[in-house]
Parts: structure tokens; C-alpha cells; sequence
């Protein structure tokens, strides 16, 4: 068994999956264009079908003119932790493609799936700096897409806060007991041989 951070795994893996965490108290460090891009940079290797590569990635560093029309659109709940992240990073994926040898734009059916890996990859390139990336559905995609003109073809994911860890004393008292890594479904809920076999 592997552990980090009272997580405890059944099965060996290597540490990077458990140590990564999506906190919410960060410590209002700046970072600086060349780390994010090293974060981009890994999630530029990510697989996707047929290598259409459909991820795309509208980042903000607080106090910057950039910040505001990504913050603003977040829900008040995730604005009151979200203040103190480093960056803001929208995940967008294309839903079109033009494969190679068509004249015509063809539907990216895994482009959402696709999106995912390429979000997995930047957030264990963060754990391995040192950094902390935490996923948010909560925010106004209308708002979001209209404020950074995202064409149609374009859908909007998720937005990532990225910071350093930071003391939970910051945050608001009823989200201080739930500062820490969370366990996971035991594999027995999450894998079936042969065909679909899950309760619940």
C-alpha cells in the first residue's frame, strides 16, 4: 500500500496520484507566465482521438486586467475561496475538427473526454511543482463565453484555480473542516469484469 496525505491505496501506485488534492485555502502567491506554461506544457502531451488535440486554455493572474471577467463569473460560494488563487484557468475544448484529407469540419464526438485528460495532465505537472489546481463547475458559462468572446464551436469545461497551499484558517469556518485530501469509491464500486454490474 501507498499513502500520502491520510490517503491509503489498495493497490500499489505511485505517490503523484494520491498527493495530488484540490485544496481551497491558498496562499495568495503570484505566479508567473513560465510556470503556468510549464503547466500547459503537460497538458499539451495529453491523448486524445484521432490527435485532434481539442483543449484550449484562457488563463488570468489575479491582479491583472484579465482576472476580473473570469472571477466575476464564478458563483459567490466558489468567489469566496477562489480570491486568493494565483491563476484562473478556463478549460475550453473544440467540438469540430477538419481531419486530415477533408475540406468539411467533422464533429469531435470525445472532445469533452478528450478536455478531461489534457486537465488531469496540468494538474499532476502543479502537484509536481509544487502548485495546487482545483477544478470549478460552479460559474456562469453564458456570461464566461460572451466576456472571452468563445466562439460556438467551442464548449466551456470547467474554470481551474491555481495557487500554493495556504493556511485554512483563510477560509470561511464551515468549509475549514472539509480543508483536506478525500478518499475515494472503493474499486469494487468502480470496475466490473465482463459487463455492468454496479448498485446504486
Amino acid at each position: 500500500m501507498t499513502q500520502s496525505l491520510a490517503r491509503e491505496t489498495t493497490h500499489p501506485i505511485d505517490p503523484l496520484f494520491t498527493t495530488r488534492w484540490s485544496p481551497r485555502a491558498f496562499s495568495d502567491a503570484v505566479i508567473d507566465v513560465p510556470t503556468l506554461n510549464t503547466f500547459f506544457e503537460a497538458a499539451r502531451w495529453a491523448p486524445s482521438g484521432f490527435n485532434a488535440q481539442p483543449w484550449r486554455f484562457v488563463f488570468a493572474r489575479r491582479d491583472t486586467p484579465a482576472w476580473a471577467p473570469i472571477f466575476e463569473t464564478l458563483s459567490t460560494y466558489n468567489q469566496g475561496w477562489a480570491a486568493r488563487a494565483s491563476a484562473l484557468v478556463v478549460v475550453l475544448s473544440r467540438t469540430v475538427w477538419l481531419p486530415p484529407g477533408k475540406t468539411e469540419l467533422q464533429p469531435v464526438a470525445s472532445h469533452s473526454f478528450d478536455a478531461g485528460a489534457a486537465w488531469a495532465s496540468l494538474a499532476f505537472q502543479a502537484t509536481l511543482s509544487g502548485w495546487h489546481a482545483h477544478g470549478i463547475g460552479g460559474f456562469d458559462k453564458d456570461l464566461l463565453r460572451a466576456r472571452l468572446q468563445v466562439p460556438a464551436d467551442h464548449a466551456l469545461e470547467a474554470v481551474v484555480a491555481v495557487g500554493k497551499l495556504g493556511d485554512k484558517s483563510v477560509l470561511p469556518e464551515a468549509l475549514q473542516a472539509r480543508e483536506a485530501p478525500n478518499q475515494r469509491r472503493p474499486l469494487a464500486e468502480l470496475v466490473a469484469e465482463g459487463t455492468f454490474a454496479f448498485e446504486g
